[in-house]
């Protein structure tokens, strides 16, 4: 009997492999494009029957520092013994990177069986008046049938994608959130100021629900704050409720001392340069704090210490070659440039400074070019092979514009075919000299499978 229901079950099968399921998802990226709202979500977690809901989130947002608050809390809850699943994007390599439980991809045969088992609930949905879910909704949906219908994890380090309160991972109730930062970010999307971003992404604080925060400054923290009352959250602000000193910092190793509401910690170590890390840990570990306190979750100093100092968050000031020294930093947004600049004046020494850029269309160039501007001896720019790519030679005349402003000479290239571009950088960096390759997440992607692998990216959304 079983093998004439395998044969009566194939046929009915959408898909037959886990590529055939992932082109099938991606290919909306192009179709559909992203669509902010909770409807389509709401009927596909009802349709599934709710798996959402057997799951302890910690839901998190911000401008930047999401990806390594969300890499800093796995490493930790993993070196506990917790199980945890993480869903992040955009992903660095290929489609399953963003949805891993304890660090590992979803596996192709479960994708392909929780995509067959949507795929008719999908297209049920798209005929109703809310119209076909996106790319995002669907891997937002297949997240939540992995951890909450197969593999159970103890926790979920839940990323947002864009903004808060309509992005898909809205639709859970989590434990604790986090929102890191507001930024100059997907403002033609959110609101052209930063209160307004920040009431978007305050969008996902839940009735009681603790927040941990580090927004500044004070008129956009007020809107956080103003929300989580609201709300009868408890919030926790860096600089109020908890604080972090920076004791020791060299390259690839640095401590903190923390002092929170329940407990001081010393002696805190992180092995992720730059001083913005010690923000993102400081936020992670009074998040681990409130899980402690409210959750009976088991953190000893030894794991925490040993999760910290484990943290890897490939692509941003990550060194993937070391002769040529190249630096990856997927800063895109001005405050990303400026922790970028930071980092690269205090933490690396270098005789010349040669940096690739390749941007999307709809970011702050102009902001994000005064902070790097400084700093460079050669801008080579180029474009991402993404379809919302940002044109050279338009990024080479704000460029030149700033220069101008700023009495600096620079050598300018334009190189539109990345691949070029990066050998043009490679070949430029002399052995005292430092390569940076900055910009879209996108073109990050691309560079570091390149380097790493010399194979091409699947990168996306």
């Amino acid at each position: 009997m079983r093998s004439m229901d395998k044969i009566k079950e194939t046929p009915s099968a959408e898909f037959q492999t886990a590529q055939e399921a992932i082109a099938w998802i991606v290919g909306r990226m192009e179709k559909l494009g992203m669509k902010p709202g909770l409807q389509r979500m709401q009927m596909l977690m009802e349709k599934l029957g709710h798996p959402e809901r057997r799951l302890k989130f910690i839901h998190v947002a911000g401008t930047n520092g999401k990806g390594s608050t969300c890499a800093y809390l796995s490493s930790v809850l993993q070196a506990c013994g917790y199980d945890v699943g993480t869903f992040t994007s955009p992903y660095l390599e290929k489609y399953t990177n963003r949805i891993q439980v304890n660090g590992a991809d979803i596996p192709d045969d479960v994708l392909l069986r929780l995509v067959n088992e949507m795929k008719p609930i999908v297209d049920e949905i798209a005929e109703t008046e809310v119209g076909p879910p996106t790319m995002f909704e669907i891997s937002t949906a297949l997240a939540i049938m992995h951890f909450g219908k197969v593999a159970y994890p103890d926790y979920v380090v839940w990323e947002t994608g864009l903004g808060g309160r309509l992005d898909s991972t809205n639709i859970v109730n989590p434990v604790v959130t986090i929102i890191t930062n507001v930024g100059h970010d997907h403002m033609e999307i959110l609101g052209d100021t930063l209160e307004l971003v920040a009431a978007d992404k305050a969008g996902i604080i839940k009735a009681g629900v603790p927040v941990i925060t580090a927004v500044e400054p004070h008129e956009v923290w007020s809107v956080i704050d103003q929300t989580a009352k609201a709300k009868k959250a408890t919030l926790y602000s860096l600089g109020g409720q908890f604080n972090f000193t920076n004791v020791t910092s060299e390259l690839d190793s640095q401590t903190f001392d923390f002092s929170g509401p329940f407990r001081n910690i010393n002696g805190v170590p992180i092995t992720l340069n730059g001083e913005h890390q010690l923000k993102n840990a400081a936020v992670a570990v009074m998040t681990l704090e409130v899980l402690r306190q409210y959750y009976a979750c088991i953190v000893d100093d030894e794991d925490l210490f040993k999760g910290l100092k484990e943290t890897r968050w490939p692509g941003r000031l990550e060194m993937v070659s070391r002769e040529p020294r190249i630096l990856l930093d997927g800063a895109h947004n001005p405050e990303g440039a400026a922790t970028l600049a930071a980092a690269l004046q205090s933490v690396y020494t270098y005789h010349k400074l040669h940096m690739m850029v390749g941007m999307l269309k709809t970011k702050n160039h102009t902001g994000y070019l005064r902070h790097i501007l400084p700093l460079v001896d050669t801008l080579i720019i180029t474009e991402p092979d993404f379809h919302k790519k940002g044109d050279a030679s338009m990024l080479a005349e704000i460029a030149r514009e700033l220069l101008s402003e700023m009495n600096r000479e620079v050598d300018i290239i334009v190189e539109r075919d990345w691949k070029r571009a990066l050998e043009t950088l490679t070949s430029r960096t002399e052995q005292d000299d430092l390569a940076v390759v900055s910009g879209t997440l996108y073109l990050i992607s691309d560079v570091r499978s390149w380097i790493t692998y010399q194979t091409d990216s699947e990168k996306g959304w």
